[in-house]
């Protein structure tokens, strides 16, 4: 029984570590950056279903894509692409924009 408590007080302890976890980024500073830097082949707008590049997805199909999450969307970006231009992104501003994203899950299309 005291194993018991002690994994349950350690569960309660490290939830709040897991739920920090899964909100890396400001999805604000990741719309302003998908605008400047992205939009010129993206649909970045939440709902914008069409993007300039026709063979760029818009960035709510990449958010609504099955099994989508930020993690899957960090290797996306920290790997090149022959479709992509190279861009090098810093930690901080991938986590922007990968929360940007993952927001527009629940967008409809326009």
């Amino acid at each position: 029984m005291r194993g018991i408590g002690a994994a349950a007080a350690a569960a309660v302890c490290l939830f709040p570590i897991t739920a920090n976890a899964e909100e890396i980024g400001d999805a604000a500073i990741g719309s302003a950056f998908a605008l400047k830097y992205c939009a010129e082949c993206h649909a970045v707008k939440p709902g914008e279903a069409y993007s300039p590049n026709p063979g760029a997805p818009s960035f709510t199909s990449v958010a609504k894509t099955s099994g989508m999450t930020g993690r899957a969307l960090a290797v996306w970006l920290d790997n090149s692409h022959p479709t992509m231009p190279n861009f090098i992104l810093h930690a901080e501003q991938r986590d922007n924009v990968i929360a940007y994203i993952m927001s527009l899950k629940s967008e409809k299309p326009k």
